[in-house]
């Protein structure tokens, strides 16, 4: 099990948001965690230093492309992209450094799987440099993946049926659980167990994680086949519950060449 970091960007900052805060239309309700005063390559350097790989810089709206092309340029190949990623600038995001692109709302659009966009941006820029951000909440006994900041609910459900379908167009699978991303109050454990059984591929969780324990929590629930992106919980991100020292520690200790 892998500890995944993250850099969050919302207006070219480096910030930790309550995902189920944000929104297109309004700023009322958004609830920040953490706005930093260092710049995104700031993070980036200290992931390459600890050989961190696999994580992902998200663009959280408009404004945030020169910060992400500065974690990008710091730390080539170590990070994952997305937020507005479409045919058009995939590719673009890929020589600026990024080791693969995550994409969602480009995908899953008007509650429905565009599945010509999925086919062509797969063929185009190839899967092993695609990443599906199936990041979900929960309605009733299913999850359904959600789009547009996470406000609006797809007609999709992540199960074993939908997992095995989308692997066959992209290398990762990124998934927040969005009822409690941001909330540092533990991981959506019936979500996190129930991908453990169903994942064919590698599988990214995000939301909730506290501290070690959930870490360690993530890695039983899951079967050992997740790994796991910590945020607000971070002292890093100005969190009080978790270390990013006993992240990696965590990271190298499941991660023994």
């Amino acid at each position: 099990m892998k500890f995944r970091p993250c850099i969050d960007l919302h207006n070219g900052c480096v910030k930790q948001i309550v995902g189920s805060s944000l929104s297109d239309t309004s700023t009322a309700s958004l609830q920040t965690n953490f706005a930093s005063s260092h710049p995104s390559s700031y993070y980036a350097e200290m992931y390459r230093r600890d050989s961190l790989t696999g994580g992902h810089v998200i663009m959280l709206g408009p404004g945030n492309e020169a910060a992400a092309s500065q974690a990008l340029a710091a730390y080539p190949g170590g990070l994952q992209i997305g937020g507005g990623i479409t045919t058009e600038n995939a590719a673009s995001w890929l020589e600026k450094g990024a080791s693969a692109v995550i994409v969602t709302s480009y995908v899953f659009k008007d509650g429905l799987i565009h599945e010509d966009r999925l086919t062509t941006l797969a063929q185009e820029i190839g899967k092993d440099n695609l990443v599906l951000d199936l990041s979900c909440r929960k309605k009733g006994d299913e999850y359904y993946i959600v789009t547009d900041r996470w406000q609006n609910f797809t007609e999709v459900v992540v199960n074993k049926e939908s997992l095995d379908y989308f692997s066959a167009f992209c290398c990762e699978f990124l998934i927040h659980a969005v009822d409690v991303e941001g909330k540092c109050a533990g991981i959506e454990a019936e979500l996190t167990e129930k991908l453990g059984v169903w994942t064919p591929l590698p599988t990214t969780y995000a939301g909730g994680v506290k501290n070690l324990f959930d870490m360690e929590l993530i890695l039983n629930l899951g079967q050992g086949k997740l790994d796991a992106t910590v945020g607000s919980a971070l002292d890093i991100f100005g969190g009080t519950t978790m270390t990013y020292a006993e992240a990696v520690a965590f990271h190298r200790q499941h991660n023994v060449s």
